[in-house]
């Protein structure tokens, strides 16, 4: 018995260690994810093409070898370490291609699960009202009005899918998020464009006093 219950405690000990090593691992990798997702999303924000696309390269890589470091473990790769990374991942990939006007990479594409790239999809949404807002301050409305579509989309799409949230893990919230968002967004834009009108007419109104 003695030398049996030795065995056992020495197998728990190497497998308890190889989880805890692949997940120290995963974690340090994670941060690495969503700190250079976040940065690849303000460089496109602010234009940086060329950072964007290095700094998502750089998030894929450490992204990709997380899922492998935890691939062994599934009690641990579920455990939500590589969830949070695979949504800002995401979510800067389809930040991207929202505010490109581009087609949307899916989640196989980019290698996440489906629940971390609909929350993803619906960060995303927030973004593209701060180009929106820049949009309004450069006053090219007509964009505008094209983004807040695919925003309101995106929201039609959280909205329909109806699970239990023990599946979904809080895309609810993500939902509710999504809805404000494009509720403030449908607000700003109505407010520019009626300036924007009102502008116009005051100029006509202008030209048409002067003139006579």
């Amino acid at each position: 018995m003695k030398m049996n219950l030795e065995k056992v405690g020495e197998i728990a000990e190497e497998s308890l260690e190889r989880e805890h090593r692949a997940r120290e691992k995963a974690i340090m990798l994670s941060r690495q994810v969503i700190r250079k997702s976040a940065n690849s999303i303000r460089a496109l924000h602010r234009n940086e093409e060329e950072k964007f696309l290095l700094l998502k390269e750089e998030a894929q890589k450490a992204l990709i070898q997380a899922q492998q470091e935890l691939e062994p473990h599934p009690r641990i790769y579920y455990s939500g370490i590589i969830q949070d990374a695979e949504k800002e991942f995401a979510e800067a990939c389809l930040t991207r291609a929202i505010i490109n006007f581009e087609d949307l990479p899916g989640p196989e594409e980019l290698r996440v699960g489906v629940i971390p790239y609909v929350k993803g999809l619906g960060e995303a949404a927030g973004e593209a009202r701060r180009r929106v807002l820049d949009l309004i301050r450069s006053g090219e409305l007509s964009q505008c009005e094209q983004m807040l579509g695919v925003m309101e989309e995106i929201h039609a799409l959280l909205s329909a899918i109806d699970y239990p949230e023990a599946l979904t893990g809080g895309l609810r919230r993500t939902g509710d998020m999504v809805r404000g968002v494009v509720e403030r967004t449908r607000s700003d834009l109505t407010f520019a464009q009626t300036a924007k009108t009102l502008e116009k007419r005051i100029s006509a109104l202008d030209k048409k006093l002067n003139s006579g």
